[in-house]
């Protein structure tokens, strides 16, 4: 009997502890948690270029904010293949009155103006332009200069021009800066079965900070020449349009002067041939504002225009190829001679009886800036005619030499009184 009675208690004790373990039906453990994935950082996406920005309107944030790779992210015109025409709005094209040589270059030349903004008028200096204000320029070099049209607005030849190079001035916040894109060889030209060739061919203009050379061929005057032609860096566009105020050197635009656009353009649109006074058109569209009277503007013009007068033909050619490095604030302002066209042409300081310091008067040892009467004396002509990097004047933009320009300056020389200096 009492080993009944201590077997049910061993039982009873045993099932206690099992139900106090959690054993039995009653069970209901939670099934194991599966693991969560841990969480990785991203890593933050690049904001998109404001270059590769899509639309059919100029790109003016890249303008202001980034020097693009490709010229045709800007959409400066409406057909990115072919900068001479067609700009995109607000653009419009402008003409010199009188020509910056550069190798018998082509130029094709536009400004762009943000919406509610203008020039505004300087009498002697280059006009003062908004902030976002954009220049361009396109250079294409002809096979023959004498197939080369001198109408103004002339269209692009493509069987006698080479794009080569556009240039663009932007005013951004911190002032103006340089840009200078490339064309490709095959831009412009055929296929060899006589199609064009796509965009795709013809590529797209390239952005350059070390400049390049290109090596052309033309005929002028019936002389064919070989040449090198310099696409400048960024360093050498600032030598040109250097402007040295007190402690800091800034850049500036060196064409955009009342004197040398003070003249007559076809009327855009026009069905007839109509012209009126370019800056007369910019006044009336809003584009510059503080115009005075035209017979108080000065005026220059082309230097083939012989019913034109000589001197102002003379000091506008040497003006716009030269005055922009010789002036008090420019890169040869050492030099003493200042060819501003506002300077006294009859002084000491155009060159008169002027002896340049830092030259020794090149093969032939001459020793004055301008002898009046006397061009084959003068260095100011002789310079003209060199070729050597280290005598040839203007130093940069050109390798050959302007036959045109030479005559023009070399008649004005001859013209003046030698009464006004005796040099010799």
């Amino acid at each position: 009997m009492m080993q009944n009675r201590l077997l049910t208690s061993l039982v009873i004790i045993f099932c206690s502890q099992l139900l106090a373990c959690g054993g039995g039906e009653s069970d209901t453990t939670p099934p194991p948690t599966t693991p969560t994935t841990p969480t990785v950082p991203t890593t933050p996406t690049t904001p998109e270029s404001a270059c590769d920005a899509q639309s059919s309107e100029v790109n003016w944030q890249a303008l202001m904010t980034e020097d693009c790779p490709r010229l045709s992210q800007y959409h400066l015109f409406t057909d990115p293949s072919n900068p001479t025409t067609a700009p995109q709005a607000p653009g419009f094209g402008y003409q010199l009155a009188s020509q910056l040589f550069t190798n018998y270059s082509t130029k094709y030349r536009f400004i762009f103006l943000p919406q509610g903004t203008a020039m505004h008028y300087q009498p002697q200096q280059a006009f003062d332009f908004p902030e976002g204000a954009v220049l361009v320029k396109t250079f294409a070099l002809p096979l023959d200069t004498a197939l080369t049209s001198t109408a103004i607005g002339a269209s692009f030849d493509t069987a006698n021009e080479t794009l080569i190079e556009t240039r663009l001035l932007i005013k951004r916040a911190q002032g103006w800066t340089s840009l200078t894109y490339q064309w490709p060889l095959s831009t412009n030209k055929e296929a060899s079965n006589g199609e064009s060739l796509n965009k795709e061919a013809s590529g797209d203009a390239t952005l350059l900070t070390a400049g390049a050379t290109v090596t052309h061929t033309l005929t002028n005057q019936g002389q064919t020449q070989t040449f090198e032609y310099n696409i400048p860096s960024r360093a050498e566009c600032k030598v040109c349009h250097q402007y040295n105020q007190g402690d800091s050197s800034l850049i500036i635009p060196i064409g955009l002067k009342a004197y040398l656009l003070n003249r007559d353009i076809p009327v855009e649109g026009s069905v007839e041939s109509v012209s009126t006074n370019q800056l007369s058109l910019w006044r009336d569209r809003g584009q510059l504002l503080g115009l005075p009277d035209l017979s108080t503007v000065g005026k220059t013009y082309p230097i083939n225009d012989a019913s034109a007068d000589l001197t102002a033909r003379a000091k506008g050619y040497l003006d716009v190829n030269c005055a922009h490095c010789h002036n008090p604030n420019g890169y040869a302002s050492i030099s003493g001679l200042r060819l501003g066209f506002y300077v006294d042409h009859t002084t000491y300081p155009y060159g008169i009886c002027k002896q340049p310091p830092g030259w020794d008067g090149g093969p032939r040892g001459l020793n004055y800036d301008i002898v009046p009467g006397n061009a084959d004396h003068s260095i100011l002509l002789y310079r003209q005619t060199l070729s050597e990097p280290k005598d040839r004047m203007p130093p940069i933009g050109r390798a050959l030499e302007h036959q045109e320009g030479v005559e023009l300056i070399g008649l004005w020389i001859d013209s003046l009184s030698p009464s006004l200096g005796s040099c010799i």
